[in-house]
């Protein structure tokens, strides 16, 4: 795999048992380019392993007086230094191949993971934490894997020096061959303690990033309250804190090197001394001498090397274990398989998607039914419960105190879809939607049935205001509002602006089943009647789930679920559980037992008035 193929067409089905599993998976599927990083990794260390015999040769050639052998060491040489350039500069092409193809492997895996999940991946694990597996995580894991096909060459091409030296001169090199081992095995007793402090760092760096991702988000919110010292403070004390453990992490990696610099001087000197000896005993030449010496300080490169190694499992370990974590997640809590599986079945390759079956969307889990067709509201008086129930209607099952289990459409459970299939079926626009920076026709321009057009969504969510406002905005004379520009998370507009847009969006998609979580909390009463008489006219025919307490959206709805403790306790109209049901009534009026009883009669009065009727008495 070159650089210039990527993306992968298919990056493949990771092994996410576990961290070293995940990096011996992406190890297999790389063999061919760490064979290559080998070969040229080998090349390179062997001429620079056999440099000093070059040399060795001519001085020894000096002293004889020989000008044959002096001209064959220098020829030597030449061919040496050819093989070295040529060797380090594939080898360094080889592996950062192999480090770039891996991240981007990683890196497609967790897009595709993300897209898999959606809006539920952050309820699964924090948004920090996917930031640091898709950055920092990412990065450590291509290094191991850049790193290892040098650490293969470097360990080849040290044990064949060493038997070389032995047969070359057994006495200083029996001497070499012990020697070299103790080297390699002295850092282990260290590894563990800077492993556990690199964690230390990572984690306090992951918490760091958590926090300024909160902060930048909710800085309009804090600065309205006076609240931005407050947080600043608080992420001073997290980029303080991972700045004294990556001190702390950096002094154990300073002492690991300390130590690999220390033992291979103390080996030089060791050789040294002990050659000269043998020298004055006539047991060794000079040239032999000089040719030992500099094997030996070739051997400090692949020391270091064998350092390098060390620090890159530590450090890739729990980057992998960590991106095993991310990537094992579900679609539904432990039945990620049977969906992969299930949609492997359903679609032949060349075949399109598998199409999504119609009819009434069910959840299990709540009792809640969606008929075809029908706008159904639904009144949940936790909000938890409610995101959780909205998952599980777009196919996303998560773990709660109701268990866990998939909506079925039709009869059949979303989790059992393909991907593909579930996404064009049901459609869940989260309580909190994000808009992406761009145009307003980029943000519109989502794969969608095509039979409802930007201007229809747009006047139903009752964007006119948004419109004229983005028109004034517009890059250019036209005034034209699609051409102007959105920025990121749509900051420059306002929540409820934000809001109508995005439900634009999901308008302009026209799914088979559009589930709205609290679509119209952050709009006033005149704009959300409106809102939801052009929703009721632009979804006719089909079904749609409205998550929320809002009496003018309830009085809309062909019907209303009432769910309480996670099951669907009462169904009806809104007017009709408003009169019968004393809880309904309670969490759609937030009042207590005793105020609405006395207010019932008045209650039941403005029940009987439309949204719009009750807008027109107050005007």
């Amino acid at each position: 795999m070159q650089i210039r193929d990527l993306p992968y067409s298919d990056p493949g089905r990771p092994d996410t048992r576990s961290g070293p599993r995940l990096l011996l998976w992406l190890g297999r599927n790389q063999l061919a380019g760490q064979a290559r990083a080998l070969v040229w990794g080998v090349v390179h260390m062997a001429a620079v392993a056999a440099l000093p015999v070059a040399l060795g040769i001519a001085v020894q050639a000096v002293i004889d007086r020989s000008g044959a052998r002096l001209a064959v060491a220098g020829g030597l040489m030449v061919l040496l230094g050819v093989l070295i350039a040529l060797g380090d500069t594939m080898l360094h092409r080889t592996a950062i191949t192999n480090w770039i193809t891996a991240a981007a492997r990683l890196q497609q895996l967790l897009a595709r993971k993300t897209a898999e999940l959606g809006a539920t991946l952050t309820r699964q694990v924090a948004a920090g934490e996917v930031v640091a597996v898709s950055t920092a995580d990412v990065e450590k894991i291509g290094w191991f894997v850049e790193a290892l096909s040098r650490f293969a060459s470097a360990l080849f091409t040290t044990l064949a020096v060493c038997a070389a030296l032995v047969v070359y001169q057994p006495a200083l090199g029996t001497l070499i061959a012990l020697a070299v081992p103790a080297l390699v095995l002295a850092v282990l007793p260290l590894l563990p303690p800077a492993t556990k402090r690199a964690d230390e760092q990572r984690e306090k760096a992951g918490y760091a990033t958590e926090l300024a991702s909160d902060t930048v988000a909710g800085l309009r919110v804090l600065r309205g309250i006076g609240g931005e010292e407050l947080f600043l403070d608080r992420y001073r004390r997290a980029s303080q804190e991972v700045r004294r453990a990556a001190v702390r992490s950096a002094r154990m990696w300073a002492l690991i090197a300390a130590v690999q610099v220390l033992l291979p001087g103390l080996l030089l000197i060791a050789v040294v001394g002990y050659g000269a000896g043998l020298v004055e005993d006539g047991r060794v030449g000079i040239g032999e001498l000089v040719t030992v010496y500099g094997v030996v300080t070739f051997l400090l490169f692949p020391l270091r090397v064998f350092e390098e190694i060390a620090m890159a499992y530590s450090f890739s370990r729990p980057s992998a274990a960590r991106a095993a974590r991310v990537l094992s997640l579900a679609r539904t809590a432990g039945s990620a398989d049977s969906a992969r599986t299930a949609g492997s079945a359903r679609t032949a390759p060349g075949e399109g998607p598998a199409a999504a079956p119609a009819g009434d969307l069910y959840d299990p889990a709540s009792g809640l039914s969606a008929p075809a067709g029908l706008l159904t509201a639904v009144v949940c008086g936790d909000p938890d419960v409610a995101g959780r129930l909205a998952d599980r209607l777009g196919g996303h099952a998560s773990a709660g105190p109701e268990g866990v289990s998939s909506a079925l459409l039709g009869g059949v459970a979303l989790d059992e879809l393909p991907l593909e299939a579930a996404r064009t079926a049901v459609l869940v626009q989260d309580k909190d939607p994000v808009l992406l920076s761009g145009t307003l026709a980029e943000l519109l321009d989502v794969p969608a049935s095509g039979a409802v057009a930007a201007e229809a969504a747009l006047a139903a969510a009752q964007c006119g205001d948004v419109l004229t406002a983005l028109a004034q905005a517009s890059p250019d004379a036209s005034g034209d509002p699609m051409r102007a520009r959105i920025t990121e998370r749509g900051r420059s507009l306002s929540g409820g602006q934000r809001q109508r847009l995005a439900l634009a969006r999901s308008l302009v998609t026209d799914p088979q089943v559009l589930v709205l979580d609290e679509p119209t909390s952050a709009v006033d009463s005149h704009t959300e009647a409106r809102i939801a008489d052009g929703l009721r006219a632009l979804r006719q025919s089909r079904t749609t789930v409205v998550f929320s307490s809002s009496p003018l959206l309830l009085d809309r709805a062909d019907r209303v679920v009432f769910v309480q403790e996670s099951r669907a306790v009462a169904v009806g109209t809104h007017r009709g559980l408003l009169h019968d049901d004393p809880a309904y009534r309670a969490v759609v009026t937030r009042e207590t037992d005793a105020v609405t009883a006395q207010a019932r009669p008045r209650d039941a009065e403005l029940s009987g008035l439309g949204g719009s009727e009750q807008i027109e008495e107050s005007a």
